[in-house]
């Protein structure tokens, strides 16, 4: 159905017109989202009036309200204004949703998140970070090292950076977008970059893709979608990746793009080594993705690219320091595929080699838990304290299948190392006097770790008086 509201503005127009009577109003249903927040912020910075709803109080929430953003919690109908010109709405929203349906009897333009997201390729010479795993990272020092450079970039990534005001979004003066691409639901799949990097493919949502080959060919489409002339980044220490180089190289040609081809075995991997402060071979290797591309297709100097890769301290929820509990430190991350999983733990066993390590960890999704269920079993190797937490469920994202559990893996993982400590606990909120079972926590580095509410958590624990003379059994 066309929009009423077409004829008073023009979507694609990154600044609205002064003639309007009052700015534009976009209204973003499940705005609490990582990818749903970054709109809402960039909207924000294009001067839009910006409201929202999602079903229930987030930092993110409490975060837009702050900056004047009307957020609501709940979906209802009564939360859209009847002058709201464009309606948006992430992926996991059901096309009933009460705010979609009336946005559509009232004649509003609706699109969803990653239509919206494609829009905004188009009016920036747009640079995007795609990847099973390493996105953000990746994004976030693409977006730095561009910064340094004084190419004023735009940005939309899916992690909250101290240099964008603790915000994921910037809204820059330069031509560049800095965007992180994301797979889930296809999305990408409706952008039009001009230059990006791809981490690496991997078998994860597959509650989406058939199987890997569905994951694989669907990265091929994606490249097909990219601009004539632009350029591709891509790591060639990835196996699933460099399978496709001879696809990749026919698309290529096909579409004037050009591709180079980055590893961990590559000249400049010591000079990054000697800079970076951010531990982890997966880290290095999203470092060195980000000076490739900036050095090879932005015209950035190594000089620049190198000094805004030393400046970077990491990003929110990625192996991110937020306090301490009884003398360990804690660290929130939102690993949750077995994948970042291993490298995450791998990466404080290199930082912290003469501390033992606490991982606690939330599962995201019974689906994703089921169907890699035996890679997650092996994924905490470098964990020598394992806590299970229940799994994180995500409305609209789980079905009646019978699916494992997190009593399922806890007892899995204990059939595979008897002696490890390990537990799995129904009830979060006695987290701390599972810890206290440890032994003395100051000779521990907790980690919290998982992609669902566990940071709430992780919030009540350093807050937390820690317990006494506790000694629990396990599972």
């Amino acid at each position: 159905m066309p929009s009423r509201k077409t004829s008073n503005f023009q979507l694609l127009n990154s600044n609205p017109s002064p003639n309007l009577p009052h700015p534009p109003h976009v209204h973003l249903v499940g705005i609490g989202g990582i990818g749903m927040s970054s709109l809402a912020y960039w909207f924000l910075g294009q001067k839009w009036l910006v409201s929202g709803s999602d079903r229930e109080k987030s930092l993110i929430t409490q975060d837009l309200l702050k900056r004047g953003v009307r957020v609501k919690i709940g979906h209802k109908s009564a939360h859209v204004d009847p002058q709201t010109d464009l309606l948006i709405h992430n992926q996991a929203i059901d096309q009933d949703n009460p705010e979609l349906k009336r946005a559509r009897q009232l004649e509003i333009e609706v699109l969803s998140y990653p239509q919206m997201i494609g829009n905004i390729t188009r009016l920036y010479t747009t640079v995007a970070i795609a990847g099973a795993h390493g996105k953000s990272t990746t994004t976030a020092i693409t977006a730095l090292i561009m910064n340094k450079a004084k190419l004023d970039p735009s940005v939309i990534i899916g992690t909250r950076l101290k240099e964008f005001d603790n915000t994921n979004s910037r809204v820059g003066k330069g031509d560049y977008l800095v965007l992180e691409s994301d797979e889930y639901g296809r999305a990408f799949l409706n952008y039009q970059p001009v230059y990006g990097i791809i981490t690496n493919i991997d078998k994860e949502h597959l509650d989406i893709y058939r199987d890997l080959q569905d994951i694989k060919n669907t990265f091929l489409k994606y490249i097909a979608g990219f601009r004539p002339g632009g350029g591709l980044v891509l790591n060639k220490d990835d196996k699933n990746l460099f399978s496709l180089k001879s696809k990749i190289e026919k698309i290529a040609k096909e579409n004037s793009l050009q591709v180079v081809w980055y590893s961990l075995k590559d000249p400049t991997t010591a000079k990054i080594k000697k800079i970076i402060q951010v531990p982890g071979r997966h880290n290095l290797s999203n470092a060195q993705g980000a000076h490739l591309l900036a050095t090879k297709f932005l015209r950035v100097s190594e000089k620049d690219s190198l000094s805004a890769i030393k400046s970077f301290r990491g990003t929110w929820r990625r192996m991110e320091l937020v306090g301490k509990y009884d003398g360990a430190p804690v660290f929130d991350d939102y690993a949750h595929h077995p994948t970042e999983i291993k490298a995450t733990l791998s990466a404080f066993k290199e930082k912290y080699p003469n501390k033992k390590i606490v991982c606690v960890f939330q599962p995201h999704l019974s689906d994703r838990l089921t169907k890699l269920f035996g890679e997650f079993i092996t994924a905490f190797n470098d964990a020598n304290e394992t806590l299970i937490l229940p799994i994180y469920k995500v409305a609209g994202r789980e079905n009646n299948a019978k699916h494992k559990s997190s009593q399922d893996l806890a007892r899995a993982i204990q059939k595979k190392q008897p002696h490890k400590p390990l537990f799995y606990m129904e009830h979060p909120k006695d987290l701390h006097l599972a810890l206290a079972s440890f032994g003395p926590l100051n000779k521990r580095v907790i980690v919290m770790m998982g992609a669902g509410d566990i940071a709430s958590l992780t919030q009540k624990l350093i807050k937390t008086t820690p317990p006494r003379n506790i000694r629990m059994g396990c599972c």
